[in-house]
């Protein structure tokens, strides 16, 4: 489980980072903080588009952006989610291809994945509990 003080940060930063959402279409704003093996936070936010497929949800903007700085080991990432305008009420876990991108930069056995809900309440769980049985880079080598 990620350390106390880690896990206050990260959800911070996901939680600022939704306050960055650009959601006019579904109305959902999410933020999302990832911590790399290295100490690095990067934070990312959900951007839609007028064609739809085009946006990006919040872990793979914090995820892609991260890697193209050289950071490639995910350690826990944070994801913060909710109706735009209103605080968060409930728990926004990672869509499935959300997932399938973690699972490419992190160990599913070590990597936290935290789901902020209302008041500062979160879960924690183990990438693996998300995605059993998953499908990686090591099924390749």
């Amino acid at each position: 489980m990620t350390d106390g003080k880690v896990k206050e940060e990260l959800i911070r930063v996901a939680k600022e980072y939704r306050t960055r959402s650009y959601s006019p279409y579904s109305g959902y704003a999410v933020g999302a903080a990832v911590l790399f093996d290295d100490g690095s936070v990067v934070g990312g936010c959900n951007a839609e588009n007028a064609a739809y497929s085009p946006g990006i949800c919040a872990e793979r903007n914090a995820i892609y952006k991260g890697v193209s700085e050289g950071h490639l080991r995910i350690r826990a990432i944070a994801i913060a989610g909710s109706p735009a305008g209103e605080s968060i009420s409930q728990h926004a876990y990672p869509c499935g291809v959300c997932r399938q991108v973690i699972r490419e930069f992190a160990d599913p056995e070590t990597c936290d994945v935290i789901v902020v809900g209302s008041d500062g309440e979160s879960m924690e769980h183990s990438f693996d509990e998300l995605l059993p049985n998953s499908f990686g880079p090591d099924n390749l080598k």
